[in-house]
């Protein structure tokens, strides 16, 4: 073993997890710690979604993109360099993580390829055995996986009502692994109380995981990690993206050894963001910002929009909603997702096929304005007897607002209502039909 050179930084001598390249370039080797957490966050959030530090040798102000499976290596034993095999890490992808562990308040972030993967790595924590506490308004697609998941890997799931905090500690016990929370949940747009919740599980049970679904707030309105959750995921295709051209997940956490388990079931299964995808989720990320602005207060135009003609709207911007203080408790802005209610399916499947600027489209978080029945699309692997047993309208409809001009947008939607005959036309206007039919009116149906 040759003598150390006395040339090289005494920090790499010291400490075997450090790694210099041949310029002095210090990044965290892979896997480690991504960003490091200084406690808080050196400038405003909307400047953090844009400043990045990049050490590239080339002064690089986009990081470059490392279309790289292997990296060579400086013995025949290997391992001496900072990355070897894209499995295991990337540079374009340890930038990427970085950079999300600092706007999410997190000492490390991992990033997969999309948000049902990330869910599936956080789920493989679980053990034969354990239980599970998530809501009744789940995502659709989270509830197939855990429906998955109890039908063949014994995990109990337990479906409550989260927005019931009692509800919640009624369940929990010994044998409580994990809870999932959603908020707002999708589509019924209900709230859930995570530092509440995130305290009495931990209380009654120190090793139960509190797990939160972020994508419906993105970083820009909420960190579920500053309220007690254990870990945040979040789809990377919604609000982090934005664009709806790349699928991505990101999850983070605070624990080290939490991080440690969810990168070995990264890295052993090799479900890591492409170094290509990391590179256009980093760029979408940079403009969260002005797309929530924008978007969030389009949302709350249109859906005071939708209440003043008489629907019912479900939405953390109105004050009509339930649990408006609750969600303003937690968060800094409703987000851009809402749903209302026309009291017949038929008639929003009317008002869905009609509209022209709402593109007919599952998900959300992009800058193109989209309409969908949820329970028909995004939420139909739900049978229909469970859907009924939780409450879930037939005839909801779901609005994901975009960047497009709010007027545009709100004349489209209208000239749409009036075409499925949701409304009727009088001389103050027009409004929802149901509340027509009590006044003996007959809705207007045009074209």
């Amino acid at each position: 073993m040759s003598a150390p050179n006395p040339s090289e930084p005494t920090e790499k001598l010291n400490n075997p997890l450090k790694r210099f390249d041949l310029d002095g370039h210090d990044l965290p080797p892979s896997p480690a710690p991504s960003s490091p957490r200084n406690g808080r966050l050196r400038y405003a959030l909307a400047t953090e979604l844009v400043y990045t530090e990049s050490k590239d040798q080339y002064g690089s102000s986009s990081v470059p993109i490392y279309q790289s499976a292997t990296f060579k290596q400086s013995s025949a034993s290997g391992g001496q360099q900072e990355y070897d095999y894209t499995r295991s890490g990337n540079p374009t992808r340890t930038h990427l993580e970085r950079h999300v562990a600092k706007i999410m308040n997190a000492s490390r972030a991992l990033a997969v390829s999309s948000g049902m993967g990330a869910l599936d790595v956080i789920t493989r924590l679980l053990r034969p055995g354990d239980e599970v506490i998530t809501g009744d308004d789940l995502y659709g697609g989270s509830h197939r996986l855990l429906t998955y998941l109890a039908a063949n890997q014994d995990i109990v799931v337990h479906h409550v009502d989260t927005t019931a905090v009692e509800a919640v500690q009624a369940r929990v016990s010994e044998k409580t692994a994990m809870v999932l929370l959603e908020t707002p949940t999708n589509p019924l747009i209900k709230i859930v109380d995570i530092p509440s919740i995130a305290r009495l599980v931990h209380e009654a049970n120190s090793k139960a995981l509190v797990v939160v679904d972020n994508t419906m707030l993105s970083p820009m309105l909420a960190n579920p990690l500053d309220m007690g959750a254990d870990i945040v995921y979040e789809s990377g295709t919604k609000y982090l993206s934005g664009h709806h051209d790349i699928m991505a997940g990101v999850m983070a956490c605070n624990d080290a050894s939490v991080g440690d388990r969810l990168f070995f079931v990264i890295n052993s299964t090799g479900c890591g963001l492409s170094p290509n995808d990391s590179f256009l989720l980093m760029r979408g990320i940079k403009t969260l910002a002005i797309r929530m602005e924008k978007q969030q207060a389009s949302a709350q135009a249109i859906a005071e929009f939708l209440e003043s003609k008489g629907f019912r709207v479900r939405f953390p911007g109105l004050k009509s909603h339930p649990q408006y203080d609750l969600h303003w408790s937690m968060a800094r802005g409703a987000g851009a997702v809402l749903s209302f209610e026309t009291g017949d399916p038929t008639v929003s499947e009317r008002i869905v096929e009609a509209a022209r600027l709402w593109a007919i489209s599952v998900s959300f978080g992009c800058v193109n304005s989209l309409i969908s029945m949820p329970c028909q699309m995004s939420h139909a692997s739900i049978d229909a007897k469970t859907r009924r047993e939780r409450n879930m309208p037939e005839d909801i409809i779901r609005l994901c607002v975009g960047i497009e001009d709010v007027n545009d947008l709100i004349e489209d939607l209208s000239r749409a209502l009036v075409q499925a005959g949701a409304v009727t036309v009088t001389l103050d206007g027009f409004h929802a039909a149901g509340a027509a039919k009590e006044l003996g009116e007959t809705p207007l149906t045009v074209g």
